[in-house]
C-alpha cells in the first residue's frame, strides 16, 4: 500500500467516532434490513447510521434475483455514502463455495469433485466466472476456498474440501484464489480461505469438535495449504477454525491467529470469524463467561470482523472497552484492517454496479459449459467389468434409484437451493426470516442423470424409471417396482448417495456428520435387490463422502463416482455412460472398506499402513478398498523408461524425472500420473509415501507423451520436532504410479549434504513439462 492510502487511512480513522468503529467490526443479515423480502429504509436509517462493515449474504440468503441484488446493493452503498458522516461503503459478502451462492447463479461441481479433475486451472476458470457474477451484483468478497485437509469421511463439511492431500489442496487452492481475487483487487473479489486451522479432524467427525492432532503434524500436514494461499496467491482474507486444539479455543487464540498466521506465515489480511464464532467462545466453548469477554478475547486473538450478525463486537466490545480489558488500539488495528481492504477492493472511488448487466453475466451460456467440463472430468470411473460404456441402441434400460430423477440432490451444501432450505427452516422458528416462493428457484434448470440418459439414448431405446427408496427413510416400499424394472432391461443405472445440505432430512454437508459409513437409508438394500434381478449393474453414486462400499464394489457390473456434480450433472454421467467421453477423474480422498480404518489416507507413515505382526484386522483387511489417485479409463496407458537425471543432489537444486507414458487402447484417453517420493530413513519419521507432482496428459490411441517432473530438492523439506523447516541428507525414492497404489515405475537418489538444512520459505509446487 502506498503512502497516499496509508495516510488516507489514518486521517480517516482519527475522525471516526467510537460508535462508527465499532460498526466497521460487524455485519448484519440482509433480512436484518428488510421487511416482506424488500429493503425497509427504517431499518437501514436506524442499523447503518455510523456505517456498517459488512452485509451478510445479501443474494444468498434472500430470494433476491441478479438484477433486483444489484440494485438492492446500489441501495445500500448510495445511503452509506451519502446519508452517513463519513460515507465508508460495505463490503457485501457472499458464499462462493460451488458458484455464486445467488438465485439464478451456474451450480458447478462441488469442491470434491472440482478436485478429482486433478486439472487446477479448471478451478480458476470457475472462479472467474463466479468474480463476474459477485462483482456484477455488487459482491466483493467470496467466503471459499475450504483448504482444510480432509481425513475423516464422517465429517459432513469433507465435500467442501479439495480431498486428503495437502499438496493437491495447495495446487487448487492457489488456483481457485486466482480466479476469484483477479490480478488486482480493483477488478476482483476477495478470496477467504477457511478454517485456519484444523476444522476437518474433529473428535468422532463431528462437526466443530476438538482436534486432537499434534503441533508437528499440524504445522507439517495442515498448515501447507495456507502457506500456499498466503504466499504463492496473496489471499486477502482468512477465517478462523471453529474447534479447540489441545485446549485452544482458535477463535481465542492469538498464538493461532496472530504469531502462526501472520508473524510466520506472513498474512498480512483481514480475519474474518467463521459465522457465530466469536459469541460461541462464551455458549459453546465455555471460555467466555459473556459476550464482552468473548469479544475481548476474539479481538485480542487476531479476528477483525465478527460475522454474520452483531452479537460481541457492537455492545460488548463497547463494555470491554469501557472496563479497560481491551484498547482502543487493538480495536483501531482492526478497523484499519477492514478499511484498508475497502480501499484496495476501490469501494470509497466506485461502490455502485450497473445493474442493466446483472441478468447477462448470470446467463451466459459458457458457464453451463463449464460446468459440464469440470462434472466429466471430476467423474471416477470406480470399477469396470466390461460393462460400460454403454450402446446407445439397448432395447431397455432401467434407471433406479433415490438419486435417478432429483436434481436438487446434485448440489452441494453451499449452493443456493440448500440454502433456502435452511433459510425456510430458520423462518418457521424466527419471524425475521425472509420468506421465500419456492416456485421458482431453479430447480429447472438442472439435468438429472435420467435427464441426460434419455437425451443420450437412441430413438428405439425404452428408458423405464423406479426411485426404488428415498435417501435417509427406511421405507422399502418401492423395491418390488424396482425390481420388477430391473428384470426386464438389458442393463440397470442404479443412481445413489446423499442429499448435501444443512438441514435434518439432508445426510451429508455442514452439520450432517455420519457415525457410520454405509450408504443412508435403506440404499443398500436397495442395490442387493437390484442386483439379486440378475442384469448388468451400472451403480453411479451422487455422494458428498467416500462411503465403505464393499459390498457394492464385489458386485455390480460398474461403480461410477460422481460426487456432487453440480446442474450439468446428469449429462455429464450420460456423456461417460455412453463413451462420449472417456472417464479420467481420480480420487482426492481414499475410500475405507469400513468405518474402524478411521483415518485411513495415503501418506500415512511406514507404521500406520497396518498391525505389528498380522497387518490387517481381526475380520477386515488393512488397505482401502480403493486408494487415492484411483480412476480407472476406457482405455490403458503404459508408463515406461524412467530417467532421474542426477544421482546426487543438494539444497536449491532440481531433480529432473523424466518418464514416457503411452495410450495402449483403441480411444482418446486422458492419464493423471502422479510423483510420490519417500524419504526412506529420517530424523522424524516420514509418510511411506507423497504425493509432490501431478499432471493431466491427453493422448490419442498409439501416441506416446514424455512427462518431466522438476523436482526442487527443497520441496523434501518437513518439519522437525522443533517446528524447524529442515533438509536432511539421504535416500529418496521416487515413485511414478497411476494411483498411490499402482506403482508403475521406480528410482532413487540422494541428498548429499551432511549437516541439516534449515529451509526459510516452504516449497510446494513440482513444475512438469508434457512432450
Amino acid at each position: 500500500m502506498g503512502f497516499s492510502n496509508e495516510g488516507r487511512l489514518k486521517s480517516l480513522i482519527s475522525q471516526m467516532t467510537l460508535d462508527e468503529k465499532l460498526a466497521q467490526l460487524y455485519s448484519y443479515w440482509i433480512y436484518e434490513l428488510q421487511t416482506d423480502g424488500q429493503i425497509d429504509h427504517g431499518k437501514i436509517s436506524d442499523k447503518l447510521s455510523c456505517g456498517i462493515g459488512q452485509i451478510s449474504r445479501m443474494a444468498g440468503a434472500s430470494a433476491l434475483d441478479p438484477r433486483s441484488a444489484a440494485r438492492t446493493a446500489n441501495t445500500l452503498q448510495k445511503f452509506l455514502i451519502e446519508e452517513t458522516r463519513l460515507g465508508i461503503p460495505a463490503i457485501i459478502h457472499e458464499e462462493c463455495c460451488a458458484g455464486a451462492m445467488a438465485r439464478g447463479a451456474p451450480v458447478f461441481p462441488q469442491m470434491i469433485g472440482l478436485a478429482s479433475t486433478f486439472q487446477p486451472e479448471l478451478a480458476q476458470a470457475m472462479t472467474s466466472i463466479i468474480r463476474s457474477q459477485l462483482m456484477a451484483i455488487g459482491a466483493r468478497q467470496g467466503l471459499a476456498p475450504v483448504l482444510d485437509v480432509a481425513r475423516d469421511p464422517r465429517w459432513g463439511r469433507i465435500e467442501e474440501t479439495f480431498g486428503e492431500d495437502p499438496t493437491l489442496i495447495s495446487h487448487f487452492g492457489v488456483a481457485y484464489i486466482k480466479g476469484l481475487q483477479g490480478e488486482n483487487l480493483r477488478d476482483g473479489v476477495l478470496a477467504t480461505g477457511k478454517h485456519f486451522v484444523g476444522h476437518s479432524f474433529s473428535q468422532g467427525g463431528l462437526n466443530c469438535a476438538p482436534v486432537h492432532m499434534g503441533w508437528r503434524e499440524i504445522y507439517d500436514i495442515l498448515l501447507m495449504p495456507f502457506q500456499a494461499a498466503i504466499q504463492l496467491a496473496n489471499l486477502a482474507s482468512m477465517m478462523n477454525a471453529y474447534p479447540e486444539l489441545d485446549g485452544e479455543v482458535v477463535a481465542a487464540s492469538r498464538r493461532i491467529l496472530t504469531d502462526i498466521l501472520r508473524n510466520q506465515l506472513g498474512f498480512d489480511g483481514l480475519v474474518v470469524s467463521d459465522y457465530e464464532a466469536v459469541v460461541m467462545l462464551h455458549n459453546f466453548h465455555y471460555v467466555a463467561e459473556d459476550k464482552s469477554s468473548a469479544a475481548r478475547l476474539a479481538m485480542d486473538a487476531g479476528i477483525d470482523v465478527e460475522l454474520p450478525t452483531a452479537k460481541c463486537y457492537k455492545d460488548p466490545l463497547r463494555a470491554a472497552l469501557e472496563a479497560g480489558d481491551i484498547s482502543l488500539e487493538t480495536i483501531d488495528r482492526s478497523v484499519y484492517r477492514h478499511l484498508q481492504k475497502k480501499m484496495e477492493l476501490g469501494l470509497f472511488e466506485n461502490a455502485f454496479v450497473d445493474e442493466g448487466r446483472a441478468l447477462e453475466v448470470f446467463e451466459n451460456p459458457q458457464n453451463r459449459i463449464i460446468a459440464r467440463e469440470i462434472a466429466q472430468k471430476s467423474i471416477v470411473l470406480l470399477k469396470n467389468d466390461g460393462c460400460l460404456p454403454l450402446k446407445r441402441n439397448l432395447k431397455r434400460i432401467a434407471v433406479i434409484g433415490p438419486n435417478a430423477n432429483d436434481g436438487r440432490n446434485q448440489l452441494g451444501d453451499y449452493s443456493y437451493l440448500s440454502m433456502m432450505e435452511l433459510v425456510e427452516l430458520r423462518g418457521q422458528q424466527d419471524p425475521s426470516y425472509v420468506k421465500i416462493d419456492k416456485s421458482d428457484l431453479g430447480y429447472g434448470r438442472i439435468i438429472t442423470i435420467l435427464d441426460g440418459i434419455r437425451e443420450a439414448v437412441s430413438e428405439h431405446t425404452q428408458v423405464l424409471y423406479a426411485k426404488g427408496c428415498e435417501i435417509l427413510n427406511d421405507d422399502q416400499s418401492g423395491f418390488d417396482e424396482a425390481y420388477k424394472l430391473a428384470e426386464m432391461s438389458d442393463v440397470v443405472v442404479l443412481v445413489l448417495g446423499d442429499r448435501s445440505g444443512l438441514t435434518p432430512e439432508c445426510s451429508t454437508g455442514e452439520l450432517r456428520d455420519a457415525a457410520d459409513l454405509h450408504l443412508p437409508g435403506v440404499q443398500e438394500n436397495l442395490a442387493r435387490t437390484i442386483i439379486a434381478a440378475g442384469k448388468p449393474v451400472v451403480a453411479v453414486l451422487i455422494n458428498g463422502r467416500p462411503y465403505a462400499i464393499s459390498w457394492l464394489a464385489e458386485n455390480a457390473s460398474a461403480i461410477l463416482e460422481a460426487w456432487l456434480p453440480g446442474e450439468e450433472g446428469g449429462a455429464a454421467v450420460a456423456d461417460v455412460l455412453f463413451g462420449e467421453v472417456n472417464p479420467s477423474g481420480k480420487l482426492p480422498v481414499t475410500f475405507p472398506r469400513g468405518v474402524g480404518q478411521i483415518p485411513i489416507f495415503h501418506s500415512a507413515k511406514p507404521s500406520g499402513l497396518g498391525s505389528y505382526w498380522y497387518h490387517d484386522y481381526v475380520a477386515e483387511k488393512a488397505a482401502p478398498l480403493y486408494p487415492f489417485g484411483h480412476g480407472l479409463s476406457y482405455t490403458n496407458f503404459q508408463y515406461s523408461d524412467l530417467c532421474i537425471d542426477r544421482k546426487t543432489v543438494i539444497s536449491g537444486e532440481n531433480v529432473d524425472i523424466s518418464f514416457k507414458v503411452t495410450n495402449t487402447g483403441a480411444v482418446n484417453g486422458d492419464e493423471i500420473v502422479q510423483l510420490y517420493v519417500r524419504d526412506e530413513f529420517a530424523s522424524v519419521p516420514r509418510p511411506a509415501k507423497e504425493l509432490k507432482g501431478f499432471t493431466r496428459v491427453r493422448m490419442l490411441p498409439g501416441e506416446t507423451k514424455i512427462v518431466t517432473f522438476h523436482l526442487p530438492v527443497d520441496q523434501l523439506a518437513f518439519y522437525d520436532q522443533c517446528l524447524d523447516l529442515v533438509l536432511e541428507a539421504g535416500k529418496i525414492i521416487v515413485m511414478i504410479g497411476s494411483s498411490s497404489e499402482d506403482i508403475r515405475l521406480t528410482g532413487e537418489f540422494e541428498i548429499s549434504q551432511t549437516d541439516r538444512m534449515h529451509i526459510h520459505e516452504r516449497v510446494i509446487f513440482c513444475p512438469v513439462e508434457i512432450e
